[in-house]
Order: structure tokens, then C-alpha cells, then sequence
């Protein structure tokens, strides 16, 4: 992009808001034409424009936040491979290559180029989780893969469509490696169908305003963003800040915790975020590649700076990340991604555990602190396969001045849903006993975390499922005198009433009638809980979000 002249105020707020509605209109058709309830129900996706150097114009509101460093990376590797004049109008591309996008490949980027009269001014870009991409792992959570060739078929800004001339080739491969290839292409064409939507967008806007006054917009956009960083950032103390927590396990090596420890430096009004002491890349699953460190790094580095500002390349101008190669972060290929988004919750809450000494007023207590979901699949009553896919929410920390959240999915997955009950069940053979809130998970404080989700699933016939849990060992901190939440838990009820306790396990078999049990994590809670005001403690147990014997025991009080 070039231009020296700056625009006018009023085209300037038009093309602000217009690129942002254009990435909007393209979220709307993706969720409206999407196969896969991860698509339209969960809202696992993102979608954005791109210039052609593979910065970001703008991204839809709600996207998943830790897909805030992945379509640039996408951009960027297809102009490498084709050049600046390789591109034709009507291209579609296909990428989930691990060594590029550094995450599981069922997260699946298409784009488009957009071209303006005849000039590539930009690419249109969504990504979002198809149902299964082959390979050995069905659904998520599994636990038993040690390279990426396990994981599923990967695609490296491959031309789908060249100059609207599908590749028939590409599309049997993909129908015939898959195990849902109807919801897998019927995915694939509302990803489509929303690029050229985001196309024909930004079109619109370069007719009404030219492209190059347009571009002027753009870069001023960024420069604003950047400042407004820059500013929060500068009323951080200077220093140098560090803390450290660790996750369970990487799944195969299930005695051995790994090391999350982040160092945060501020100088004036650039911030740096070293994850160098992070846990070395692991033989399970529990791997992301570089993306993924940077990713939590501009989760954590928005959080603190721009939390409800909408999101551009400028927002991440004067974040710095120090992370070497060969952590399991920045894991070298070929190592398996299957699970490369658990730590990344963690991740962040450890960075605002670093700072918070230095931000005591903003930092809150540690939150549930993972991506939690379940995978249930087999065949139903007819012989169909079926593969279920839900996220599970759990509490929030407690904060100087209120309650943590209930009930609320990771700081990592921002505005994603659960999957509705009713249509659970309505689409797969599965009963819902109880869906409810987890008394006494939330941790006690002045200002207590909010509360976990206690759920239990029955299957009406023979299935598996994948189970995942972590962050037992190290349980959601609280601050300030608050304490700690209750972890994840997980229990196999089996119909006979035998009980077992699971926290990771991969095509764990389930008869019918054998129950699940997932209970998530509560927030830590801030403050000393002898401060807790008596009558929200009544509150609470009026509303059964603690019991009688924890209000004696913790808040000193009783009764209902």
C-alpha cells in the first residue's frame, strides 16, 4: 500500500466500518450455507481481508481469537509460492499445511483473490474447522498420534479453482479420504461462497472511493490502532515481569508436566513477550507450531491493550515475541498438532499472571484455563456414522471489583457457542441427563471465580469417545488472597453404576447406556473470602451456587 495524502475524517470512518461489515457479511454467509455444527452453531472460524503483502485489513467480529495470527501466515506462504502476478480472477485456494499454519489441520483456510479493474488489491480469507480431514484422529482430543502424517490430509496453498476451473483432481482426493464428505465439501463451498462475498465487498468500496484513497484509509487505520496500543502499553511500569504454571501432560507421557513460563518486558510503549523457557516441543499431540505461540502472545498482548477494539494489523504493531524453534510452541516438523490449541488459555493466563503486579486494579484470577470440548462418535441405529463436536464452557476468575464469569468458554475461543441441547439430540443418539451449573467450583474470595458446568451425557447406542482434561495439576490460582477453583474432572458411568475416573483417554469405548461426566473448572477467586459481603453470600446460597458446609467453612457463614 502507498500514499502520502491523508483522508479526509468521513471516508476515513466509511472505510473503517465498511471493511469491518464486508468481513461481517462474510461470517453471516459462512454460518448461513456451513454444513458442520462447528461451523454454524459452535462459530469455530474466522474471516478477514488481507492486502497483498498478507497484513490484515480487518477481521469479522466474534472471529475465534487465537486465529488472530493465521491468515496473514496464509497469505504470505501462496504469494511465495506463486508471486505477485500469479493470481487470476476466480482462484480458489485450499491451505492447512502444519508447517505454515501450525495448528490442527482440521482448521482449513480458503481464499480468494480480489481483484479491482483488473489489480489484485487484496484476498478474501475464512478458516474454519471442517468435521474430520482423514487420517487416524476422529473428532478432537485425541491423544495417540506423534507426527502430523497421523493427523490427516494437508493442503498447501493448493488452486482448487484456476480462473474458475475447478481441480476435479483435488476434490476426489479430499471426498475420498474423509470420513463426512458431504458435510467436508458442503463446508468447503460456504467458504467459498464467503471469500467471493468479501470480494465483491471490497470491490464495492474501491468503486466508491477509489482503491488508493481506500488504501490511504487503510494504513491510517493501522497507525491509529498501533498509537492506541502504544498508549496502554506506556502507562505500564517499565520492568520486566515473570511467572510460571504447567499443564497436566502431552497425553502419551502422562507423569510428566510441562513447563509454561513466560517473561513479559515493558519499555515505554513496547512490549515484549518471551515464551523462550517454554516446555520443549513433546512427542504427544500437544504441539503447536510458531503460529500458535504467536497467536496466545496477541490474544494476551489485545487483552491488556485494545480488548473490544476491532482487530487489524496495527493492533499487534509493537508486540515482540521471543520464541526459539523446538518448544512446544514453535514444534519443529513433523511433530503432531492434534491438541496445539490446549495450552494456549494457559499461556495467556500466565502472562497476566506476570503482570499482575505491576496492573493490580485489571488482572484477574486465572480462569478455567483450557479449550475444553468432547468428541462422540460411532454409528447410529441405522448404521450411519456420526461424530458429535461440542465446546463445554467453565468459570472465569474473580476481578478487583466483581464476580468471575460462569459458565463461559476460554479466553482463547472468545465468542464461540455450545452446541444447543436440543439439537444434540435431535441429530445424534445421545441424552443429555443434566446441564447445569457446578456448585462450589468457583473459587472463594472477597470476589469469588465464577462457576464450572457439570454435565452428563448418556449414549443410546455403542460409541467411543475422546476425553481430554487438564490443568488438574495446577487448578485455576486465585489472587489477592482469593483461592484457587476446583479443576476439571472427568467420570465414566457405566450402566451396571460401576464409577471411573477419566482425564485422558482416545477412542474410550461407552455401551449404551454408559453416562460421561464432564465437570469443568471454576475461576479462581480475588480477594481475602472473610471480605465477601454476608449478603452475597446469602445470595449464593439461596441460588445454590455454594453449599451450606463450604459458606461455613470458607465464609464463616450458614443458613439459607
Amino acid at each position: 500500500m502507498s500514499g502520502s495524502r491523508s483522508p479526509d475524517p468521513v471516508t476515513l470512518e466509511v472505510v473503517r466500518y465498511g471493511v469491518i461489515a464486508a468481513a461481517d457479511d462474510m461470517a453471516a454467509a459462512l454460518c448461513k450455507t456451513a454444513y458442520n455444527m462447528m461451523i454454524y452453531e459452535v462459530h469455530d472460524f474466522c474471516c478477514g481481508l488481507i492486502d497483498t503483502q498478507g497484513r490484515m485489513i480487518a477481521q469479522n467480529r466474534g472471529g475465534l481469537p487465537i486465529f488472530l495470527a493465521d491468515l496473514g501466515i496464509v497469505i504470505r506462504d501462496g504469494i511465495e509460492k506463486y508471486g505477485p502476478n500469479g493470481f487470476s480472477p476466480n482462484d480458489v485456494l485450499l491451505m492447512n499445511h502444519a508447517g505454515v499454519c501450525g495448528q490442527h489441520l482440521n482448521n482449513v483456510a480458503v481464499y480468494t483473490p480480489c481483484f479491482h479493474r483488473g489489480r489484485l488489491i487484496a484476498f478474501a480469507a475464512s478458516r474454519a474447522h471442517w468435521v474430520d480431514v482423514g487420517g487416524s484422529r476422529v473428532g478432537f482430543g485425541s491423544s495417540e498420534t506423534t507426527e502430523i502424517y497421523q493427523e490427516g490430509l494437508q493442503f498447501r496453498s493448493i488452486k482448487l479453482h484456476e480462473a474458475g476451473v475447478p481441480n476435479e483432481g483435488v476434490l476426489q482426493i479430499i471426498r475420498d479420504n474423509v470420513r463426512f464428505p458431504d458435510s467436508v465439501l458442503g463446508d468447503l463451498r460456504a467458504q467459498i461462497a464467503c471469500c467471493r462475498l468479501g470480494g465483491k465487498r471490497l470491490s464495492e468500496i474501491a468503486d466508491r472511493y477509489g482503491w488508493d484513497a481506500a488504501t490511504r484509509c487503510i494504513e491510517e487505520i493501522w497507525d491509529q490502532a498501533e498509537a492506541q496500543a502504544r498508549a496502554v502499553v506506556s502507562r505500564i511500569p517499565d520492568g520486566r515481569y515473570t511467572a510460571e504454571s504447567c499443564l497436566d501432560n502431552d497425553g502419551r507421557e502422562l507423569d510428566k508436566p510441562l513447563r509454561v513460563k513466560v517473561a513479559v518486558e515493558v519499555r515505554g510503549s513496547d512490549m515484549t513477550m518471551d515464551f523462550s523457557e517454554m516446555n520443549p516441543q513433546v512427542m504427544g499431540p500437544l504441539n503447536a507450531g510458531y503460529s500458535g505461540g504467536l497467536a496466545a502472545a496477541r490474544v494476551a498482548y489485545k487483552c491488556l491493550t485494545l480488548p473490544e477494539a476491532p482487530v487489524n494489523e496495527g493492533s499487534f504493531r509493537a508486540l515482540h515475541l521471543v520464541l526459539p524453534e523446538g518448544t512446544f510452541l514453535s514444534a519443529r516438523p513433523p511433530a503432531a498438532l492434534g491438541q496445539w490449541s490446549i495450552a494456549l488459555p494457559t499461556v495467556v493466563d500466565t502472562t497476566f499472571k506476570a503482570l499482575a503486579s505491576a496492573l493490580p486494579k485489571r488482572i484477574p484470577a486465572a480462569h478455567k484455563g483450557d479449550m475444553g470440548g468432547y468428541s462422540i462418535y460411532g454409528q447410529d441405529a441405522q448404521g450411519r456414522r456420526f461424530v458429535l463436536l461440542n465446546m463445554t464452557g467453565g468459570g472465569w476468575g474473580g476481578h478487583v471489583d466483581r464476580d468471575g464469569q460462569d459458565a463461559s468458554v476460554s479466553i482463547c475461543q472468545g465468542d464461540v457457542r455450545n452446541v444447543p441441547i436440543e439439537v444434540q439430540e435431535a441429530m445424534y443418539p445421545v441424552h443429555i441427563e443434566h446441564f447445569k451449573l457446578r456448585a462450589d467450583s468457583g473459587g472463594p474470595g472477597q470476589y469469588r471465580g465464577g462457576l464450572g458446568i457439570d454435565t452428563c451425557i448418556t449414549c443410546l447406542v455403542p460409541c467411543k469417545i475422546n476425553v481430554n482434561l487438564d490443568r488438574t495439576r495446577c487448578p485455576p490460582w486465585g489472587l489477592a488472597g482469593g483461592l484457587a477453583g476446583q479443576s476439571n474432572q472427568g467420570l465414566i458411568r457405566r450402566a451396571d453404576g460401576r464409577e471411573e475416573l477419566i482425564y485422558k483417554g482416545t477412542n474410550v469405548p461407552l455401551a449404551p447406556e454408559d453416562s460421561v461426566i464432564f465437570r469443568t473448572a471454576g475461576g479462581g477467586g480475588y480477594g481475602n473470602p472473610k471480605d465477601r459481603a454476608p449478603a452475597r453470600v446469602a445470595e449464593d446460597l439461596r441460588e445454590g451456587l455454594i453449599s451450606e458446609a463450604a459458606a461455613r467453612r470458607i465464609y464463616g457463614a450458614g443458613g439459607a
